[in-house]
């Protein structure tokens, strides 16, 4: 896949005044996912009339859920949701464990962190009519989340977007164990030392796109303790359990199980080919199950946030899986 000029001059552009309603649903046993819905097309006819668009028309699929990565917040996916929910319904997630949703303590099993993301596509009422589809995206750890969710839901998935995470097997491409992987995402002590060191070092990693939704979704994956020094808000049972699941995952087998079309979006450089050799056998064993073959776009030089450094690019693939882009639907 390559995100042509047409395909991503059809994207909107963000919606500054746009604010999401927040909600929980409840999963068993009375657990709470909180999402976040952005709104969009009116649900009756999946219509879309705006003045920045100029266009009416119904997307192929009823809604897309957004999926955050291993520490984050739904609020990461703010920049893609602003341009999103012009043409599609749009919902982001909390995974369990983070930001407003509960976090329980034991095992994150595959099937458990699928069902979450089912729930909220459900009880959000993206998923409420027959024959309702849904495109799915994810990003690093979510784009696991959403690989296994959209391997359960079927032809009820639309398209899965895999936004730098989600076709490669954890172990073989980090060389660490668990435990490793857990230290090497510890934030150093002079980070979390104050809110302020906070912000200016996730500014610092690119200040051209750092501004007020970088500013809520940073200072949501952390806590303020009384003495002013922060701790991540994802509590270090969470984070154990999540590595844990990640590394119970197969990618060449969960994403041949999905049905629905698939986008890998590639994040920075690949030096040594492992990426592209992973890319590689996803899509082999998709062909060999007589799915569509994996579609990609690589993005060299930016971060593993392309929701921040490539927004538009990110919202371009969903959209197109959704079958809102402009160009597919003149």
């Amino acid at each position: 896949m390559s995100a042509g000029a047409a395909d991503l001059g059809s994207v909107p552009p963000p919606d500054p005044e746009a604010e999401p309603d927040a909600f929980v649903v409840l999963v068993e046993p009375a657990l709470r996912i909180a999402f976040y819905d952005w709104g969009g097309p009116a649900i009756g006819d999946r219509a879309i009339a705006d003045p920045a668009i100029g266009d009416r028309t119904a997307p192929a699929a009823s809604g897309v859920v957004l999926v955050h990565g291993l520490a984050g917040t739904a609020w990461v996916w703010a920049p893609v949701a602003r341009r999103l929910r012009r043409r599609l319904r749009t919902v982001a997630l909390d995974l369990r464990g983070h930001g407003g949703s509960d976090g329980p303590t034991g095992r994150y099993e595959p099937a458990d962190l699928a069902e979450d993301v089912v729930a909220v596509a459900e009880g959000s009422g993206v998923l409420e009519a027959a024959g309702d589809r849904v495109v799915l995206a994810g990003h690093g750890f979510g784009g696991i989340v959403a690989a296994w969710a959209a391997a359960a839901l079927e032809d009820r998935c639309a398209g899965l977007v895999l936004v730098d995470g989600g076709w490669e097997d954890v172990a073989d491409a980090t060389g660490l164990e668990p435990a490793e992987l857990l230290r090497a995402i510890e934030e150093p002590p002079e980070v979390l030392r104050s809110m302020g060191a906070f912000l200016a070092d996730r500014a610092g990693f690119d200040p051209a796109t750092w501004d007020a939704d970088q500013e809520r979704a940073a200072r949501a994956s952390v806590v303020e303790l009384p003495v002013g020094r922060l701790e991540l808000a994802a509590r270090p049972h969470v984070l154990a359990a999540c590595v844990e699941a990640m590394y119970a995952y197969r990618p060449t087998e969960t994403l041949a199980a999905v049905a629905a079309p698939v986008v890998a979006l590639v994040a920075g450089g690949d030096p040594d080919g492992r990426r592209a050799a992973a890319l590689a056998a996803v899509d082999r064993v998709r062909r060999l199950a007589d799915r569509a073959p994996l579609r990609r776009a690589s993005f060299e030089g930016a971060g593993h946030n392309l929701m921040r450094y490539r927004p538009v690019e990110v919202a371009a693939a969903i959209l197109d899986l959704a079958g809102a882009l402009r160009s597919r639907l003149e």
